[in-house]
């Protein structure tokens, strides 16, 4: 499994977060406190939105921990939006293409989780990916045909509902012809101006997903970045929320068994909260 987290709010430096909490990204790197993996040490990535509208990105293969340039680059670089991840592989390569964050346009995604016997769905899960989205597979990942997918259902227009309809679709090929687990879930998404996230899995062990409501913004991350834990909200499963940066709204994030429909857009919908 990997590790990540996001802020929106005021601009502040990368490294406030991704390196100088009590258990910052890169210390979650090489020991994470919650879920399956510890060590996660297959490359890492940051996105950032500068004033241009499109994210910047700065991705390696070396150890969070051990990568020089991203200690000086999260320390002179400023954004009031930016993700960033740590990855530890569940089967493909160790590669700059397929580490997170992924881009396309004023988009960007990052995952934490896995689609069960991704091997044995690999050639029907890229048939998924729309033609006009398909020159952006530079990775062999289900992350990145993930967020691709749900490019073709209308990311644009409706964020979280796409992303719950893309989920599915790898969920029921999974179902069909992988191995359980057939979907696990945390992802953390931006179009530039709003922060999405969302916690699904198709058994009991949804991974991990917090957010902190601060008064200069809102961070989402895989787990607390301090011991103070009764400043974080946990993401329930089969949960969503979409921030800008000043108010958390809630949403259901409801994938339903794939073989017990067949019209996809009834299987994800989403009820609005403000928390």
């Amino acid at each position: 499994m990997c590790r990540f987290l996001a802020w929106i709010g005021t601009p502040r430096y990368l490294d406030d977060l991704v390196l100088n909490q009590e258990q910052s990204l890169v210390e979650q790197s090489r020991n994470a406190l919650i879920g399956k993996t510890p060590i996660n040490a297959d490359g890492f990535g940051l996105a950032w939105y500068p004033q241009r509208q499109e994210p910047c990105f700065y991705k390696d293969t070396n150890p969070a921990w051990s990568d020089a340039n991203l200690k000086q680059l999260a320390h002179h670089t400023q954004s009031g939006l930016f993700l960033a991840h740590v990855r530890a592989s569940t089967g493909t390569a160790t590669s700059r293409n397929n580490c997170h964050p992924f881009g396309k346009d004023n988009w960007c995604f990052m995952h934490n989780g896995q689609a069960g016997g991704h091997e044995q769905i690999r050639q029907r899960l890229d048939g998924k990916i729309p033609a006009g989205h398909y020159t952006h597979r530079f990775g062999a990942t289900e992350s990145e045909a993930i967020f691709l997918i749900a490019h073709g259902e209308g990311l644009d227009a409706d964020p979280i509902g796409a992303m719950g309809r893309a989920v599915m679709h790898v969920e029921a090929l999974s179902r069909e012809n992988g191995a359980v687990p057939f979907m696990r879930f945390a992802a953390c998404w931006s179009n530039g101006k709003k922060l999405f996230a969302a916690r699904y899995a198709s058994d009991r062990f949804a991974p991990s997903l917090y957010y902190r409501v601060g008064c200069d913004g809102i961070i989402v991350s895989s787990e607390p970045l301090d011991a103070d834990q009764s400043e974080w909200s946990e993401i329930a499963p089969s949960s969503a929320i979409e921030t800008d940066g000043l108010e958390v709204v809630a949403h259901s994030f409801l994938v339903e068994d794939a073989q017990e429909k067949s019209d996809v857009g009834d299987r994800c919908r989403s009820n609005r909260t403000i928390v």
